[in-house]
């Protein structure tokens, strides 16, 4: 009997501001890799700055549309209008359909961003039911705080702290669509399937310490290069501020600022605690799953990929 051989890829994780997007380029690089967004903000366009997007352009890659960053094509980036609501199914679909182009044309897939369920849906295969946004019943959520909206879930699914970011609306909103009209704890709604890739997960250690600080001088590095003025030019365009994309860290903070609620340093200070607060949830998501490789560089990264894909060079 034949064996099949399933795509491997390199999924490359961890919370923001601890180097992804810099070892990605590094092992595309290296390895004539392709790229594949897993950051489920940097997808939207004119969301740039302030999403930690690397400067790039659109463009084509043999053929393919895709976003062009120092001559490496990156898919799932850039593309998708700031209103539109974006799946973990879809984005899953849209990834599995870029790596098997990436592998067929004998490249390394690189699969970067901290979305964490966006990783694991892909890892472990994970099928999510098919119930459609309700409309309605997203106008009657998004009128409640996001404390009522939290309490109102937990008390119809008590499970749902280990798998819902409490601390995201929008998630909040549509796991409560979920259990509303499956009857059914979010855990029991996501099933994992027969594997559709090897993957092999790898992040940048960093101690706490070292992440605030370099989430502190990101954040002070984005202002200046214009993300007070970036936000200023999407509300301009009439970007809603309950737009999916609006929901990324720091803009909220920032807008305060903007129409003359607080002052630019107390604003950029919320800034700088609200991405920590982001970063520490990332931690504790990633601390879950024992199969992520940490390394302290990425010249340890290199070699342990290296050694990963040298199995496989005949699918390389």
């Amino acid at each position: 009997m034949a064996i099949t051989l399933i795509p491997r890829v390199v999924c490359i994780v961890g919370p923001t501001s601890s180097g992804k997007t810099a070892l990605s380029l590094r092992l595309a690089e290296k390895f004539d890799g392709e790229i594949i967004n897993a950051d489920a903000r940097q997808c939207y366009t004119d969301f740039d700055i302030g999403t930690g997007k690397p400067v790039g352009k659109k463009g084509e890659y043999e053929g393919r549309r895709s976003y062009i960053v120092k001559g490496i094509p990156h898919y799932l980036m850039d593309f998708l209008p700031p209103e539109q609501v974006y799946t973990v199914a879809e984005w899953r679909k849209a990834a599995m359909r870029a790596i098997k182009g990436i592998t067929e044309r004998k490249h390394l897939p690189i699969v970067v961003g901290g979305t964490g369920l966006y990783i694991k849906a892909l890892v472990d295969n994970l099928s999510f039911p098919k119930v459609p946004p309700k409309p309605h019943l997203r106008e009657a959520f998004e009128k409640k705080s996001r404390e009522e909206l939290v309490a109102l879930l937990l008390k119809m699914d008590p499970t749902a702290a280990g798998t819902v970011d409490l601390k995201n609306p929008r998630r909040v909103i549509r796991a409560l669509e979920i259990v509303t009209f499956t009857g059914k704890p979010i855990s029991e709604t996501r099933k994992m399937g027969k594997p559709d890739v090897e993957a092999f997960q790898i992040g940048i250690r960093r101690t706490r310490q070292e992440l605030y600080s370099r989430i502190d001088r990101e954040v002070e590095d984005m202002i200046e290069r214009g993300w007070i003025d970036e936000i200023r030019e999407l509300l301009r365009k009439g970007v809603s501020l309950d737009a999916p994309a609006m929901t990324s860290i720091g803009y909220r903070e920032l807008i305060s600022y903007i129409k003359g609620e607080k002052p630019l340093d107390d604003a950029v200070a919320a800034c700088k605690t609200a991405v920590r607060r982001y970063a520490k949830r990332q931690e504790t998501w990633y601390r879950r799953d024992k199969r992520i490789h940490w390394v302290a560089s990425e010249k340890e990264a290199i070699k342990m990929v290296g050694e990963f894909f040298s199995l496989s060079s005949p699918q390389l």
